[in-house]
Formats: structure tokens, C-alpha cells, sequence
């Protein structure tokens, strides 16, 4: 990974996600004797603090860490040459974050060697570079510094040194890349009572162990004890790092009050604009961002794209799913021409997919789009809801593989075509001389690409299904043949009656009733 892409990680998220920076901490302490370990002993863990009253995290940082800005904090760098297991010929190494701005609260980190011994990890101050921070030695060994979150290293590039390849940092988020991916979207353990107006609880990741690889290991696990007002959780992260990264995910949560919103397997982005929302204001960059599409596949709707957008305000609605199988915000596209940003790489950033491994039962998939000013902010939150929240009383169960691509085919239906672009214009006319003009309307254009529309010429009797909601009216639908591209291309013309609400657009390709395509669903946002 360049340093100009690594840095792009670090300069980004100030809101949902804290930004990430570079900093570190020393493999410490005396090992803990122990038959064996494993996810049954962290559940176990889970179960007990569940039974216990809630403690919030101790926040103890020195004035002059808490105070740091984002640009001092990453001056905090972690000693490569000291990552933990790096002189023992394994294909994993981590290395550690440095407490400082709002990271304020420690982790309890230990390691599992093949005996299920556990070994602890403390923090140390030589393990840094601090740039030209004037830190007082006292600040930097202050008896309340610890652990703030970690990175997993791999050599996914055929770098000279490990590439940063999986972090945990900041509640429960985590991230993952694969071979030549950067980091855009981002896991979280859960979310609880997301958009509400109650406010938002957000678990956090109070301890993990790591267990150490042999020098054959292909993955790497992590275990985790999740801890909240509201739920405590066991979790186990088997990190498979390749082209394509995959994390499979096992979790137990024990509630200590009934949550009103269990969002499982929950995903954040960052929208800002793009050929479906074009800038409002000049720019050279023609689309700006981390995810540019929700995906969602379930046994009774098939497979629904539906485009991303930053609206002028808040924007959350929900999808039934009777049996979810599988559901991600994705970056379709990753031709630098569609974004011209050398510095961000956004034609870089992967898809993530969430896959239920075991039986989630009926729910709903919810969006949740939040108006942002720029692409500091994450501002897009998918997740799952259960149909009926879980009872207290009783540990449930939600396990999934966390898949990040480039190589978003491998969740198109190979018997239909897929959304290629979604592109937003005025309606247009065209008089008699060939000058177009507006015709008041707003216009869709939707490239489909896929094998289901291959060799289909004009004659085919290829139909529109369209249908908006009572915002509005649809003026016109039309699908013509697109030679670019062997694929189809729909427009779609609207009217909305009330500007400021939002009006949802849905259509797709039909051939003599058989469906040809996924279904395109855009949600119009207000006032946008």
C-alpha cells in the first residue's frame, strides 16, 4: 500500500468513525497458565459481566494528549521494527495505536499461544516516535496510558514489510483490505438504538486475544468481549486476508434490558457525490466516494441496487427481508477515470458483504443517510434489524462472513443483469432544429450489464416495470440497446410534487413477464 493511500485512511472520519493514526505498544507481562481457550470461555465472560452492573471505561488521558488535533495525533507513530512477532518467521504481525484525541479509553489486549496461554500486552513509550510533538515525559509515561485499539499486518502486496491488512480502533469498528484495496467502508460488532431520537449507544470491543500463528497459518483469530449499557457479546474474527479479504464473524450477545434497535452486522460509508447526485458545486473530481450503493438479496424481493445519495437531511427507511442472504454497501466502479483523485484513490476502495452463516430469521434492512458537508464524515449506516427484538432472558446467536472486493460480480444473480450506473439529469426534449431543452422533468439514466440482456437487439419485446411513490408521478420510461456496452440502458422521467420529501423510484427489465434485471430502487431525497 503506498504512503499516499495509507495516508488517505488516516485522514478521513471525524464523525461515525473516528479517524484512524499510526501508533503502538510493547508485548509485556507474565503468562497466565491455562488448559485451553476459546469462544465458549469468552461467551462465558459475556455471560457473567451481563449479570454484573454496567462500568463505563475509565477516561484518564493527560490534558496534552486529549487536546491533540487530528494532524498531532498521527505524528504518533508506531516502530515498525517492534511489531509483535515479527523476528518469529509468521505471516501476521500487529501493531498498536497510541491513546490520544477522542480515543480516550484503553483495551485489555493479550495473545493465545497453541497451549492457550495467554500472554498480555502493555503499553510502552519507546515503542513510539513522536514526531514534533513536545510531550513531557511525564505525559508519556503516565501511569493511565494504555492500549487504544490495534492492526493486523499481512503481506497482501509483496511489500518489503507486512501491509496493514485488518483494524480494530475506536467502540466496536473494525476495517479490513484485501490485495491493492484501500480502506473505505467499515464493520462495527453492533449498533444499538441507531437514528433514534434517544440517542445512539455504542458498544465497544473492552478486550481481545489474539491467537499467535504458526509460521503455516493462512488466517488469524481474534476473539473479542463487547460490552455495553444495554448488551454484553462474545465475538470471534477468523481473518483470511487474499484478493478478496473474508472475516468470518461469530457472535453471542447477552441483553441486560430490552433494546428497542439491534442493528447486527452494521456497515458505514461515506456518500458525498457522484454520477447519480451530481456536486452542487464545480469540482474535478466527477464522483467522491466510499460506497455508492446498498445491495440486498433476501428469499422473497430477489436482488434490490439501491444508489446512495447525501440528502439535505436525514433520510432512513427500512426493507423487509422474510429471509435475509446477504446484504452491502458497494463501490461499483473502480475505474480511476470515474473519480480522478490521486490522492484518496476512491476507485481503490472495496465493496463489503455481509452473509449470514447461520439462521437470522425475519427482519428488515435499514439505511440510514445523513447529510454531510464533505467526506470527512461518514455518513451512510446499513444494518440488520430482527423483526422482533430479542428477549433478555435469552443468548442469541448471529454469525456472518464479512467479505471486502473489488470484484463485485460475485454477487450478481447469474440470471440477471445488474446495475452498471445510475446517472441523474434534467429531462430533456428535442425540438425540431435538434436543440434539446428541458422539459421540467428529472431523469434517470440506469445502465443494466449482464448476461441476461447478451444478443438482445430493439426487437427484443424488452418491457419497463417502474412504478414511484405518492410523491410524485412517472412522466415516461423507455430501454433501448446500449452498443457501448452490450448491455441496456433505461430512462426514466419524474415529476415530484412536494420538494421537500423524499420520493422512491423503483423499475427493472422484463422479457415476455420473465424478469431480466435486478431491481433499481432510488429514494429521491428531499429538497435534492
Amino acid at each position: 500500500m503506498s504512503e499516499s493511500n495509507r495516508r488517505s485512511h488516516f485522514e478521513r472520519r471525524k464523525s461515525l468513525l473516528p479517524i484512524a493514526a499510526l501508533a503502538g505498544l510493547l508485548l509485556g507481562g507474565v503468562a497466565q497458565n491455562v488448559l485451553a481457550f476459546s469462544f465458549d470461555d469468552v461467551a462465558e465472560k459475556a455471560r457473567s459481566l451481563s449479570e454484573q452492573g454496567y462500568s463505563e471505561p475509565e477516561h484518564n488521558l493527560p490534558e496534552e494528549l486529549r487536546n491533540l488535533d487530528f494532524g498531532q495525533y498521527e505524528q504518533i507513530q508506531f516502530k515498525r521494527d517492534r511489531d509483535v512477532w515479527s523476528g518469529d518467521d509468521v505471516p501476521f504481525t500487529l501493531s498498536f495505536f497510541h491513546e490520544g484525541m477522542h480515543y480516550d479509553s484503553a483495551i485489555d489486549l493479550h495473545s493465545v499461544d497453541e497451549q492457550g496461554n495467554v500472554r498480555d500486552f502493555a503499553f510502552n513509550s519507546n515503542d513510539y516516535t513522536y514526531g514534533d510533538l513536545d510531550l513531557s515525559d511525564d505525559v508519556k509515561n503516565s501511569d493511565d496510558l494504555g492500549i487504544a485499539g490495534f492492526k493486523i499486518n499481512y503481506d497482501l502486496n509483496d511489500s518489503e514489510r507486512n501491509d496493514e491488512t485488518m483494524v480494530f480502533l475506536g467502540a466496536s469498528y473494525f476495517r479490513v483490505v484485501g490485495e491493492n484495496q484501500v480502506y473505505g467502508v467499515s464493520g462495527r460488532g453492533l449498533a444499538v438504538d441507531t437514528g433514534l431520537t434517544s440517542g445512539e449507544e455504542f458498544p465497544r470491543f473492552r478486550e481481545f486475544w489474539v491467537v499467535k500463528p504458526t509460521k503455516s497459518s493462512q488466517y488469524l483469530t481474534v476473539f473479542a468481549l463487547l460490552d455495553s449499557a444495554s448488551v454484553t457479546g462474545a465475538y470471534r474474527f477468523v481473518l483470511r486476508p487474499g484478493s478478496d479479504t473474508v472475516v468470518d464473524v461469530k457472535s453471542r450477545l447477552f441483553l441486560r434490558r430490552p433494546i428497542e434497535k439491534l442493528g447486527v452486522a452494521p456497515l458505514t460509508s461515506m456518500y458525498l457525490f457522484g454520477a447519480a447526485q451530481p456536486s452542487s458545486s464545480t469540482n474535478y473530481r466527477p464522483a467522491i466516494h466510499d460506497s455508492n450503493g446498498l445491495l440486498v438479496s433476501d428469499s422473497q424481493n430477489g436482488w434490490i441496487w439501491r444508489p446512495l445519495s447525501n440528502p439535505s437531511k436525514l433520510m432512513i427507511n427500512e426493507q423487509a427481508t422474510p429471509r435475509l442472504r446477504g446484504f452491502g454497501l458497494m463501490q461499483r466502479g473502480h475505474q480511476f477515470a470515474d473519480y480522478q483523485d490521486i490522492d484518496n484513490r476512491y476507485d481503490l476502495r472495496p465493496s463489503a458483504w455481509v452473509e449470514p452463516q447461520n439462521e437470522w430469521g425475519a427482519g428488515k434492512i435499514e439505511l440510514i443517510q445523513i447529510p454531510t458537508p464533505n467526506e470527512t464524515n461518514d455518513n451512510i449506516v446499513s444494518m440488520w434489524l430482527p423483526e422482533t427484538s430479542p428477549d433478555p432472558e435469552t443468548p442469541v446467536d448471529f454469525d456472518y462472513r464479512f467479505t471486502v472486493t473489488k470484484n463485485e460480480s460475485r454477487y450478481f444473480d447469474a440470471s440477471l443483469a445488474w446495475v452498471e450506473q445510475t446517472r441523474r439529469s434534467q429531462g430533456e426534449v428535442m425540438k425540431d432544429n435538434l436543440v434539446r431543452e428541458s422539459d421540467g422533468t428529472t431523469a434517470f439514466v440506469v445502465d443494466f450489464q449482464g448476461p441476461s440482456l447478451a444478443g438482445l437487439n430493439a426487437d427484443a419485446n424488452v418491457a419497463v416495470q417502474a412504478s414511484v411513490g405518492d410523491n410524485g408521478e412517472l412522466v415516461s420510461t423507455r430501454a433501448v440497446p446500449n452498443p457501448a456496452t452490450g448491455g441496456w440502458r433505461l430512462f426514466v422521467k419524474i415529476n415530484r410534487n412536494d420538494d421537500n420529501a423524499p420520493l422512491d423510484i423503483r423499475a427493472h427489465l422484463s422479457q415476455n413477464n420473465k424478469r431480466l434485471t435486478e431491481t433499481w430502487y432510488y429514494r429521491l431525497p428531499a429538497n435534492g
